[in-house]
């Protein structure tokens, strides 16, 4: 169960943020709506939630999963790949000592954003993507290890993130994107991503249709999951399985690749 969150108020710079989508550039007036109803969620769900001030110097502040890992027994602050992200990493190491006593780093060589790390029950499963390098998986697999946390690596074939394509619901059922064709220099290739990843074959995997792929960033808080608005078939998957959901707008942070978990950081 979570006690607390820790989220990051978009600042008007948001609409510069960094962006593979087609989907046009956020509208600040319209992200902070979404980012404040987010909060109450998080508060309705018995989260007593910090929130820090904006970062104009850093567009993809608001996103502040990505600078830190938070486990039960330590906090880790991650090293974004991404030089203009890099500096969101200041300061949130003395927002951290007032919740933990132990707190590591991630260091050259590696690099790690903490949308590429997952919580499966006491195991956490570590994306290496074009963010999140094998070095910074390693040191995050020794830095857990001390503290008797157990984790291991998932390669990425086409999503940014791990969690863009996989969240653990608990009870061992595990949201995942389902499998999709699409080409490639004119070959027809078929992305499985993970549902056919050997790593996730002894949990309950609830598969999501292509169109509705970008809800596979669900977030389980307390027993229940807040799905994104705009994807009803992936909500009643969810709720098939056992879950109360409850449905949050979030299109302006989609707009710059961001989803429900980048939002906050959860513990």
């Amino acid at each position: 169960m979570f006690k607390n969150a820790i989220v990051c108020k978009p600042g008007r710079t948001i609409i510069n943020g960094i962006t593979t989508s087609c989907f046009g550039k956020p509208i600040y007036s319209l992200a902070l709506e979404q980012h404040t109803k987010y909060i109450h969620t998080l508060e309705s769900l018995g989260l007593k939630v910090e929130v820090m001030k904006e970062r104009e110097m850093y567009p993809d502040s608001t996103f502040i999963e990505d600078v830190a890992l938070c486990t039960q027994k330590c906090a880790i602050i991650t090293r974004p790949a991404l030089a203009a992200r890099r500096g969101e990493i200041t300061g949130i190491r003395e927002v951290l000592k007032g919740y933990y006593d132990n707190i590591e780093a991630i260091s050259l060589p590696g690099t790690l954003e903490a949308g590429d790390v997952m919580m499966a029950g006491s195991h956490f499963f570590i994306g290496i993507s074009n963010r999140t390098n094998s070095a910074g998986a390693d040191q995050l697999i020794y830095i857990l290890e001390k503290y008797k946390i157990t984790a291991s690596k998932v390669y990425l074939n086409k999503m940014l993130h791990l969690k863009s394509g996989a969240s653990y619901l608990e009870n061992d059922n595990m949201l995942v994107c389902g499998e999709f064709s699409y080409l490639e220099n004119d070959n027809m290739l078929v992305c499985g991503e993970f549902i056919k990843t050997a790593e996730f074959e002894k949990y309950n995997r609830i598969t999501i249709d292509e169109e509705e792929s970008y809800a596979a960033n669900s977030l389980w808080i307390n027993g229940k999951v807040i799905v994104p608005e705009g994807f009803p078939k992936t909500r009643k998957k969810i709720e098939k399985a056992g879950y109360e959901t409850l449905v949050l707008n979030v299109s302006e942070f989609r707009k710059i690749d961001g989803g429900l978990s980048c939002l906050s950081l959860r513990f």
